[in-house]
């Protein structure tokens, strides 16, 4: 079974019933869950919360957007001048996501938020470049095969524009996964075998162009421990090169 089929068959699950074994604990502003359909919130799966990093007025990419919790989130911040993308490979999750567009529109006295189904790598054939603010995804980076990351970061790179930044909450290792478990489908699709390396995942951002890549968040305590090794929920933050000052603005 390839990286996607598992992944797919997994989160299909999900979008039709909750899986505790996807959820790792996350606070949410309540405030901003009050107008969020309860079957969104029971369905939702991430390990962070990176609407926090959203600003009035962006234009926000969600990568593996699920069931559209953090978009219809990041909407309320984002307000009437700002736009929310979604990108889910998932019908099922889609489905979820796109069956409250109308109902969450009318709560919110504008429709912000648009969805779209691709596989994450892809997002620069997807989105246009250099029309985002930031690019946020909660705990699906690692679901992504190794062969096809470089590729997705590039497109994430893409698609933003100059000064644009990331917050990328994913699930992360000290150590490398040996490739006895990365053979495992059930362990890819449950966010174990896939997470990244903690210096290689910063790396692979500033080889991709992007300055400043940093741990804003990291939890201390191990979110599992499988085969002896840890695994953590970690927040990234970087930001593309604005061309002038180059300074960071991620935060």
């Amino acid at each position: 079974m390839t990286v996607e089929a598992a992944v797919k068959e997994r989160y299909a699950e999900g979008a039709a019933c909750r899986q505790e074994s996807l959820c790792c604990p996350v606070s949410y502003d309540s405030s901003m869950l009050e107008i969020l359909p309860q079957e969104i919130i029971d369905k939702d799966y991430g390990c962070g919360n990176p609407s926090l990093y959203v600003h009035r007025g962006d234009v926000v990419l969600d990568l593996g957007s699920g069931g559209g919790k953090i978009c219809y989130i990041a909407a309320q911040i984002v307000g009437d001048q700002g736009r929310v993308i979604g990108i889910d490979m998932t019908d099922e999750m889609l489905a979820l996501a796109r069956r409250y567009q109308s109902p969450m529109a009318e709560k919110l006295g504008y429709a912000n938020v648009e969805f779209h189904q691709g596989f994450i790598q892809d997002v620069a054939s997807i989105v246009a470049a250099e029309t985002v603010d930031i690019v946020i995804s909660n705990c699906v980076l690692n679901l992504v095969a190794e062969q096809d990351r470089r590729k997705m970061i590039a497109g994430i790179f893409s698609v933003l524009r100059p000064g644009g930044r990331l917050a990328i909450a994913d699930i992360v290792c000290e150590e490398t996964v040996p490739e006895s478990m990365k053979q495992d489908p059930q362990l890819w699709s449950g966010c174990i075998s896939g997470a990244f390396q903690k210096e290689a995942f910063l790396q692979a951002f500033t080889d991709a162009g992007f300055l400043d890549a940093r741990y804003d968040d990291w939890q201390a305590e191990a979110w599992q421990e499988v085969q002896g090794l840890k695994f953590y929920s970690a927040t990234v933050c970087a930001v593309k090169p604005d061309g002038e000052s180059n300074k960071s603005n991620c935060c």
